[in-house]
Protein backbone atom coordinates (compact mmCIF):
# COMPACT_ATOMS: atom_id res chain seq x y z
CA UNK A 1 0.00 0.00 0.00
CA UNK A 2 1.28 3.43 -0.94
CA UNK A 3 2.88 5.30 1.94
CA UNK A 4 1.90 8.68 0.56
CA UNK A 5 -1.38 9.52 -1.18
CA UNK A 6 -1.66 9.13 -4.92
CA UNK A 7 -2.25 12.26 -6.97
CA UNK A 8 -5.64 12.03 -8.65
CA UNK A 9 -5.99 13.82 -11.96
CA UNK A 10 -9.42 15.24 -11.15
CA UNK A 11 -8.27 16.95 -7.96
CA UNK A 12 -4.70 18.07 -8.66
CA UNK A 13 -3.33 21.46 -9.62
CA UNK A 14 -0.50 19.85 -11.64
CA UNK A 15 -0.26 21.21 -15.19
CA UNK A 16 -2.76 19.25 -17.31
CA UNK A 17 -0.31 19.29 -20.24
CA UNK A 18 2.24 17.38 -18.15
CA UNK A 19 -0.42 14.90 -17.08
CA UNK A 20 -1.39 14.36 -20.74
CA UNK A 21 2.25 13.70 -21.69
CA UNK A 22 2.66 11.24 -18.81
CA UNK A 23 -0.59 9.46 -19.64
CA UNK A 24 0.59 9.09 -23.25
CA UNK A 25 -1.01 6.24 -25.14
CA UNK A 26 -2.05 4.57 -21.88
CA UNK A 27 -4.82 7.10 -21.47
CA UNK A 28 -4.44 7.10 -17.69
CA UNK A 29 -1.90 7.76 -14.98
CA UNK A 30 -0.20 4.71 -13.55
CA UNK A 31 0.66 4.52 -9.88
CA UNK A 32 4.33 5.44 -10.16
CA UNK A 33 3.40 8.76 -11.71
CA UNK A 34 0.58 9.30 -9.23
CA UNK A 35 3.35 9.30 -6.62
CA UNK A 36 5.97 11.20 -8.61
CA UNK A 37 3.54 13.98 -9.52
CA UNK A 38 3.91 15.31 -5.98
CA UNK A 39 7.08 16.74 -7.59
CA UNK A 40 6.17 17.48 -11.22
CA UNK A 41 9.75 18.17 -12.37
CA UNK A 42 10.86 14.73 -11.14
CA UNK A 43 7.84 13.09 -12.76
CA UNK A 44 8.71 14.75 -16.07
CA UNK A 45 12.39 13.86 -15.98
CA UNK A 46 11.63 10.32 -14.80
CA UNK A 47 9.35 9.80 -17.80
CA UNK A 48 11.97 11.16 -20.19
CA UNK A 49 14.68 8.94 -18.70
CA UNK A 50 12.60 5.75 -18.70
CA UNK A 51 11.45 6.42 -22.27
CA UNK A 52 15.06 6.96 -23.32
CA UNK A 53 15.95 3.47 -22.04
CA UNK A 54 13.48 2.10 -24.58
CA UNK A 55 14.99 4.03 -27.50
CA UNK A 56 18.35 2.33 -27.64
CA UNK A 57 20.54 0.30 -29.94
CA UNK A 58 20.26 -2.53 -27.40
CA UNK A 59 17.41 -4.67 -28.63
CA UNK A 60 14.12 -4.77 -26.77
CA UNK A 61 14.41 -8.48 -26.08
CA UNK A 62 17.67 -8.03 -24.15
CA UNK A 63 16.21 -5.02 -22.34
CA UNK A 64 13.20 -7.06 -21.18
CA UNK A 65 15.38 -10.03 -20.17
CA UNK A 66 17.51 -7.69 -18.06
CA UNK A 67 14.54 -5.94 -16.42
CA UNK A 68 12.72 -9.17 -15.63
CA UNK A 69 15.86 -10.85 -14.27
CA UNK A 70 16.53 -7.82 -12.08
CA UNK A 71 12.92 -7.89 -10.87
CA UNK A 72 13.15 -11.60 -9.98
CA UNK A 73 16.44 -11.03 -8.14
CA UNK A 74 14.89 -8.21 -6.12
CA UNK A 75 11.43 -9.78 -5.69
CA UNK A 76 10.10 -6.61 -7.32
CA UNK A 77 6.45 -7.47 -7.93
CA UNK A 78 5.54 -4.15 -9.57
CA UNK A 79 8.05 -4.61 -12.41
CA UNK A 80 7.24 -8.29 -12.83
CA UNK A 81 3.54 -7.53 -13.22
CA UNK A 82 4.21 -4.65 -15.60
CA UNK A 83 6.57 -6.61 -17.84
CA UNK A 84 5.18 -10.18 -17.80
CA UNK A 85 3.62 -11.10 -20.14
CA UNK A 86 2.62 -7.97 -22.09
CA UNK A 87 5.84 -5.95 -22.41
CA UNK A 88 8.03 -9.03 -22.63
CA UNK A 89 5.87 -10.57 -25.36
CA UNK A 90 6.03 -7.39 -27.43
CA UNK A 91 9.80 -7.82 -27.51
CA UNK A 92 9.71 -11.52 -28.36
CA UNK A 93 10.19 -12.95 -24.86
CA UNK A 94 7.86 -15.87 -24.20
CA UNK A 95 6.20 -16.64 -20.87
CA UNK A 96 8.38 -19.77 -20.65
CA UNK A 97 11.49 -17.64 -21.05
CA UNK A 98 10.19 -15.20 -18.43
CA UNK A 99 9.71 -18.05 -15.98
CA UNK A 100 13.16 -19.45 -16.83
CA UNK A 101 14.77 -16.14 -15.91
CA UNK A 102 14.33 -17.05 -12.24
CA UNK A 103 17.09 -19.64 -12.71
CA UNK A 104 18.46 -18.75 -16.13
CA UNK A 105 21.77 -20.56 -15.59
CA UNK A 106 19.86 -23.87 -15.50
CA UNK A 107 17.94 -23.09 -18.69
CA UNK A 108 18.80 -23.75 -22.33
CA UNK A 109 16.42 -21.02 -23.57
CA UNK A 110 19.03 -18.26 -23.76
CA UNK A 111 21.88 -17.89 -26.24
CA UNK A 112 25.47 -17.03 -25.30
CA UNK A 113 24.95 -13.29 -25.79
CA UNK A 114 21.89 -13.28 -23.55
CA UNK A 115 23.65 -15.39 -20.95
CA UNK A 116 26.58 -12.95 -20.86
CA UNK A 117 24.12 -10.07 -20.46
CA UNK A 118 22.20 -11.85 -17.69
CA UNK A 119 25.44 -12.61 -15.85
CA UNK A 120 26.23 -8.90 -16.02
CA UNK A 121 22.76 -8.03 -14.65
CA UNK A 122 23.31 -10.40 -11.72
CA UNK A 123 26.75 -8.95 -11.01
CA UNK A 124 25.45 -5.38 -11.06
CA UNK A 125 22.78 -6.27 -8.52
CA UNK A 126 25.25 -7.94 -6.20
CA UNK A 127 27.13 -4.67 -5.78
CA UNK A 128 28.57 -1.77 -7.70
CA UNK A 129 31.80 -3.59 -8.57
CA UNK A 130 31.48 -6.01 -11.49
CA UNK A 131 34.37 -8.44 -11.86
CA UNK A 132 36.63 -8.10 -14.87
CA UNK A 133 35.75 -11.65 -15.93
CA UNK A 134 32.00 -10.93 -16.04
CA UNK A 135 32.55 -7.58 -17.77
CA UNK A 136 34.92 -9.01 -20.36
CA UNK A 137 32.56 -11.90 -21.16
CA UNK A 138 29.69 -9.46 -21.64
CA UNK A 139 31.84 -7.22 -23.86
CA UNK A 140 32.41 -10.13 -26.28
CA UNK A 141 28.77 -9.74 -27.31
CA UNK A 142 27.90 -6.08 -26.66
CA UNK A 143 29.56 -3.09 -28.30
CA UNK A 144 30.39 0.04 -26.32
CA UNK A 145 27.03 1.71 -26.89
CA UNK A 146 25.09 -1.43 -25.95
CA UNK A 147 27.30 -1.85 -22.86
CA UNK A 148 26.46 1.64 -21.65
CA UNK A 149 22.77 1.14 -22.46
CA UNK A 150 22.53 -2.20 -20.66
CA UNK A 151 24.34 -0.74 -17.65
CA UNK A 152 22.00 2.27 -17.50
CA UNK A 153 18.90 0.09 -17.93
CA UNK A 154 19.91 -2.15 -15.04
CA UNK A 155 20.84 0.85 -12.90
CA UNK A 156 17.54 2.52 -13.77
CA UNK A 157 15.52 -0.46 -12.66
CA UNK A 158 17.57 -0.86 -9.49
CA UNK A 159 16.68 2.78 -8.75
CA UNK A 160 13.07 2.15 -9.82
CA UNK A 161 12.86 -0.73 -7.36
CA UNK A 162 14.38 1.23 -4.48
CA UNK A 163 12.26 4.35 -4.99
CA UNK A 164 8.92 2.66 -5.47
CA UNK A 165 9.44 0.00 -2.83
CA UNK A 166 10.30 2.70 -0.29
CA UNK A 167 7.17 4.65 -1.29
CA UNK A 168 5.03 1.49 -1.28
CA UNK A 169 3.71 1.74 -4.83
CA UNK A 170 0.84 -0.65 -5.49
CA UNK A 171 1.05 -2.88 -8.57
CA UNK A 172 -1.27 -1.86 -11.37
CA UNK A 173 -4.47 -3.83 -11.70
CA UNK A 174 -3.72 -4.42 -15.38
CA UNK A 175 -0.37 -4.10 -17.16
CA UNK A 176 0.05 -1.04 -19.35
CA UNK A 177 2.46 0.12 -22.00
CA UNK A 178 3.24 3.51 -23.47
CA UNK A 179 5.04 2.28 -26.58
Amino acid sequence: MARIPYIEEATTSVDPALIDVIKGTRGRLINIYKLLLHTPKLASTWLAHVNATRETKLNGRMRELAIIRMAYNASYEYALRQHIPVLAAREGVTESECAALKNWRDSNLFDQRERAGLSYVDAMQQGPVVSDAVFEEMRKYFDIQETVELTVIVGTYIMHHRVFTALGVDPEQTPTRTR
